[in-house]
């Protein structure tokens, strides 16, 4: 379990030597996010102008600088004796859970994901919770593992304004998501069986990029992994 009580680590200098043995800052500075790669539009990921830990919570600073509107992906690391060789931030099925909250800031989205170490997308599948923009309501995505994307979605009726435990469970055939301990649904369809990482993709342009001024913050209070015996 991570709840960032090791100490502050101000903006641009995340995870530092306070967090480093057990998280990175994702992709670097620059790299184009899933809205950018899709529609070239001016987001990227920019961990250096959005990333902090401040009183005991991870935060993103979600704005735009210059023209581009910012986000950052920041990724646990762990130890995973159940994958062989053992790889840092990898689960073959699992639980994962966050307790999170974000100002409403249309335009900006949390898309908390495991994404197949294979990068062969959509063939090894794509697990997606929270997900939503975040002045809408919280949901779960699961994208099947086969070769034409295709995908289950589970809707919430709560939006990402207040304190929130979103859970995932991975297991053999099945992937089901909880919210405040409540399940919101499961799948058996086309289950990813190839390992795959945690990655804390926050970015823009789900439905619409946010506008200019718009700008807020995403708060992780704690994060507990659960990895098979």
């Amino acid at each position: 379990m991570e709840d960032f009580t090791a100490g502050d680590v101000p903006l641009g200098a995340f995870p530092g030597p306070l967090y480093e043995e057990r998280w990175t800052e994702g992709y670097k500075d620059g790299t184009p996010d899933t809205a950018r790669q899709l529609y070239g539009t001016k987001t990227g990921y920019y961990p250096t102008k959005v990333l902090s830990v401040q009183n005991g919570m991870l935060d993103w600073f979600l704005h735009s600088e210059n023209g581009i509107i910012m986000g950052a992906a920041p990724a646990p690391k762990f130890p995973n004796a159940s994958i062989n060789p053992p790889r840092a931030n990898s689960l073959l099925y699992g639980r994962y859970s966050v307790r999170y909250r974000a100002d409403p800031m249309p335009g900006y989205k949390t898309a908390w994901l495991l994404w197949p170490d294979s990068g062969v997308w959509p063939r090894d599948g794509e697990i997606d919770f929270p997900e939503g923009d975040l002045s809408r309501i919280i949901y779960g995505a699961f994208h099947f593992a086969r070769p034409v994307d295709a995908f289950a979605k589970f809707d919430s009726d709560q939006s990402a304004s207040s304190w929130h435990v979103a859970t995932t469970e991975w297991s053999p055939g099945r992937v089901e998501f909880f919210l405040d301990g409540r399940s919101l649904g499961a799948s058996t369809t086309d289950v990813p069986s190839a390992p795959m990482h945690l990655v804390l993709q926050t970015e823009s342009c789900l439905t619409g990029c946010p506008a200019p001024e718009t700008q807020g913050h995403v708060y992780l209070d704690w994060i507990s992994i659960w990895v098979p015996a």
